[in-house]
């Protein structure tokens, strides 16, 4: 056995490491989904053993999808009635938000189904009267029904500080989505390139283009100028008369007399 003294460079601080420390079971339940996936997509519901994740039941739900951006809790660990008071079973997820935030998790739950994606989000619940401030953490994974089609969840919820009066709702700090591809861990999910700038001659194209149901305009064309008739040119009728000798008579004759 080495006795020697331990040099203080060979000594890291794990602590750094820690960023959300007490959201430990967050990270059993991910780590236990990821186990039972293996090198398939997404996991079945009837993979699921709770001894599996015996140290977060507490924390752990399922869901199930009813109707698109509705999902249920099937099953939910005491944590979770804690913060609303009352037993929980059969209540939508939405319950957990408050007003404002219930639109952005119906979207986020479709994501989770239809990718398929994990969804992490940060929360907070304000302190309002007797009820002191909470910071929260939930996960999203999603589960394949014995029909094969992905329409459950495998979720935990963990808070950090007293909750006070029940019911606690929520509001979302931030998200993240991470895509799922068999064989590989999950990425985030792609963002979309920004758009580009039309070309100068795009751009004034587009300028010059009519607006709604308004015609182009037009250059203003005039009606073509009279030609003039030339003014020694004899007409045909005055040719016709000087061929034949004859001259027409005036229609008026002056007659001076001294009379």
């Amino acid at each position: 056995m080495d006795k020697s003294p331990h040099k203080a460079q060979n000594v890291v601080a794990m602590t750094h490491y820690q960023p959300d420390t007490g959201y430990s079971a967050i990270a059993q339940i991910e780590s236990y989904w990821e186990a039972i996936r293996g090198a398939h997509l997404i996991p079945k519901r009837s993979d699921i053993d709770p001894r599996g994740i015996e140290q977060a039941l507490e924390n752990a739900f399922i869901l199930e999808r009813i109707a698109p951006g509705i999902a249920r809790l099937r099953i939910a660990g005491s944590h979770l009635n804690d913060l609303m008071g009352m037993e929980v079973r059969g209540m939508p997820l939405t319950s957990f938000f408050t007003p404002a935030a219930r639109p952005t998790v119906a979207d986020l739950l479709e994501v989770v189904f239809q990718t398929p994606a994990i969804s992490t989000l940060r929360l907070t619940s304000p302190a309002s009267g007797t009820r002191p401030a909470l910071e929260a953490r939930m996960i999203l994974l999603p589960l394949k029904s014995d029909l094969g089609d992905v329409s459950r969840v495998l979720g935990g919820f963990v808070s950090k500080g007293e909750i006070g009066p029940a019911p606690r709702r929520f509001d979302i700090l931030t998200k993240e989505v991470l895509h799922i591809v068999t064989g590989q861990p999950p990425m985030p999910a792609p963002v979309p390139p920004p758009a580009h700038a039309a070309k100068p001659a795009q751009a004034h194209a587009n300028l010059r283009k009519p607006a709604g149901v308004a015609e182009e305009k037009r250059p203003f064309i005039g009606q073509p100028k009279a030609r003039k008739p030339e003014a020694n040119k004899p007409d045909a009728q005055g040719s016709d008369r000087k061929k034949s000798g004859k001259s027409r008579p005036p229609y008026l004759r002056l007659v001076k007399s001294d009379d």
